[in-house]
C-alpha cells in the first residue's frame, strides 16, 4: 500500500473515534478545596450552585456542578474566582476533579480545586 493510502485510512478511522459524549447529571452544589500555599492552611468549602465563599483574598463562586450520570466518580465545576480587593477575575471556567491541572487557577498564593458534586 502506498504511504498516502495508509495515511488516508488512519485519518478516516480517527475521525469517528473522538465523537463519543458522556452523559452528565447536574449536581445541586459542590465540595471544593482551597490551599493557602504560604501558610499551608487547607479549607474545604461546600457550596450550592450560585453560592460563593472566601479563601483569603479570593472569592470563589460556584456557578454549576455536573458529574457523570450513574456515578459520582468525577466532577466538573464551573467556577468564577475573583480577587476581593479589586474584583479582578482570576479564573472563570470549568475545573475537572480528576484532572485539576488541566484547567487550573494560576495564582501565586492560592490553589482551588474540585473534590466532588453534591447530588442531593
Amino acid at each position: 500500500m502506498k504511504p498516502w493510502g495508509l495515511a488516508a485510512l488512519v485519518l478516516a478511522g480517527m475521525s469517528g473515534a473522538a465523537t463519543s459524549q458522556e452523559l452528565v447529571a447536574k449536581g445541586s452544589g459542590a465540595v471544593l478545596r482551597g490551599l493557602d500555599k504560604i501558610d499551608g492552611d487547607i479549607v474545604d468549602m461546600t457550596l450550592a450552585n450560585g453560592e460563593a465563599a472566601k479563601i483569603g483574598r479570593l472569592s470563589v463562586e460556584l456557578r454549576e456542578c455536573r458529574y457523570p450520570q450513574g456515578t459520582a466518580a468525577d466532577a466538573y465545576a464551573f467556577l468564577t474566582i475573583r480577587d476581593v480587593s479589586n474584583q479582578d477575575i482570576m479564573f472563570d471556567g470549568w475545573m475537572i476533579a480528576s484532572s485539576p491541572a488541566l484547567n487550573a487557577l494560576e495564582h501565586p498564593r492560592y490553589d482551588v480545586w474540585v473534590l466532588s458534586c453534591k447530588s442531593e
